[in-house]
C-alpha cells in the first residue's frame, strides 16, 4: 500500500503529519520516500470556504472548460453535497455540474424519484435546487463515447458520457459515504460509475457481461454475482477517467466526509446517520484519497454521538479493499 501524507489546513499555516508512523521514521524519511508519498490536504471545516482554501491547497489551477464532477442524489435522499456548500468552489473554477442517468429504477410508487432516463433525472437536480447555481449537464443525455481503459481484465474500455468531451478539466467531487454494493463510496466511485453512461454502468456492475443496458436481465445472477470483478471493473473504469483528463488539462479529487450513512446518496431512502460529520480532504491521487477517508472511518471510535460500526461492517463484507490492488 502506498504511503499517505495527511496535511492539515489550520487557519493560513499547514501542519504535516503523516498517517501510522513512528515519531523517529518521519523524521528520517529520505528524499525519494516524499518523492513516493501521496499527499492527502485535510481540514476539518465544512463550509463553502474551507472547499475553496483546500482546491486551492492542492496549487494544481482548474483550466479550460471545467466539469465538477458530483451525484446531485437521488429524489428522496437527503444527504447529497448542497449547492449552497458547494457554490463557492464551483463558482471560483466557473464550472459546470456534470451528471449521468442511473441504471436502476426504485420500484412501483417511486417512479417520480428515478434518474435512470433524463427526464425525470432532470426533475430531481431541479428539485435538489442545483439549476439554482450553476450551469448542469447530463452527459449521457444524448450520446456516450468508449475511453480506453489500462486493465482489461473484464471490461474491454468505459462507456462514459458523450458529452465528456466537452471538458478539458474534472474535479472529482465525491461525498464519502457507505454503498450497497461498493461499500463505500467516495473518489474510484464517482470517476467509474458515476462518469459511466447507463450502458456503462451496466457494463462495469455485470463485470463485462453486459454492454446495452437491459433492466430485466442486469440484476440476475447470471450478470451481477462477481464481487471481486465488480470491484476491478470499478477501478478500470476510474484509471480510464483519470488518464483521459490526464491527458487533457487535469483532473483532482475533493472528497466531503459529512452526512455518512451507510447508503449511498444513489438509494431513495437511506439509512439512518451514525456518524459524527469529520471534514473535507483532497489530493491529486485519488487511491490516496480514498484510502485516506478509510483510514478515518477506521480509527473512529464508538461513542454515544459518533458509531461507525454499520458502515465498518458493510465495507469489510464487500471486499472494497480489492480496488486498491487492482489500481496499482
Amino acid at each position: 500500500m502506498k504511503k499517505i501524507t495527511i496535511i492539515l489546513l489550520c487557519a493560513l499555516a499547514f501542519a504535516a503529519c503523516t498517517n501510522n508512523q513512528p515519531e523517529d521514521n518521519k523524521n528520517n524519511q529520505n528524499n525519494t520516500n516524499m518523492e513516493n508519498t501521496a499527499k492527502v490536504y485535510l481540514t476539518r471545516e465544512i463550509s463553502p470556504e474551507a472547499l475553496v482554501k483546500i482546491y486551492k491547497a492542492l496549487g494544481v489551477e482548474a483550466k479550460g472548460r471545467v466539469a465538477v464532477k458530483i451525484s446531485t442524489g437521488e429524489g428522496s435522499n437527503p444527504n447529497y453535497l448542497k449547492p449552497e456548500l458547494i457554490k463557492d468552489l464551483v463558482h471560483e473554477v466557473d464550472g459546470t455540474i456534470v451528471e449521468c442517468n442511473t441504471a436502476y429504477g426504485n420500484g412501483p410508487g417511486d417512479e417520480k424519484d428515478e434518474r435512470n432516463n433524463s427526464a425525470v433525472h432532470w426533475e430531481v437536480i431541479r428539485r435538489h435546487g442545483f439549476t439554482d447555481y450553476f450551469p448542469v449537464d447530463i452527459m449521457d443525455e444524448y450520446d456516450e463515447i468508449r475511453i480506453p481503459v489500462k486493465d482489461q481484465r473484464h471490461i474491454k474500455y468505459d462507456i462514459v458520457g458523450g458529452h465528456m468531451a466537452n471538458y478539458d478539466f474534472m474535479i472529482a467531487l465525491n461525498h464519502f459515504k457507505g454503498h450497497p454494493m461498493g461499500g463505500y463510496g467516495g473518489a474510484l466511485k464517482n470517476l467509474s460509475i458515476g462518469c459511466a453512461s447507463s450502458n456503462g454502468k451496466a457494463y462495469i456492475h455485470s463485470s463485462g457481461k453486459m454492454e446495452k443496458l437491459d433492466m430485466a436481465k442486469l440484476w440476475t445472477p447470471e450478470y451481477i454475482g462477481d464481487q471481486d470483478g465488480f470491484l476491478e471493473s470499478m477501478a478500470a473504469a476510474a484509471q480510464a477517467v483519470t488518464n483521459y483528463f490526464n491527458k487533457r488539462q487535469g483532473i483532482i479529487y475533493i472528497s466531503v466526509m459529512n452526512n455518512m450513512s451507510i447508503d449511498c446518496d444513489c438509494v431513495d431512502h437511506p439509512a439512518p446517520v451514525k456518524l459524527e460529520d469529520y471534514g473535507i480532504l483532497a489530493s491529486t491521487d485519488p487511491v490516496a484519497l480514498d484510502q485516506a477517508c478509510v483510514d478515518i472511518i477506521n480509527n473512529q471510535q464508538v461513542t454515544a454521538t459518533n458509531d461507525p460500526t454499520d458502515l465498518l461492517s458493510r465495507s469489510h463484507r464487500t471486499g472494497n479493499q480489492e480496488i486498491y490492488h487492482c489500481q496499482h
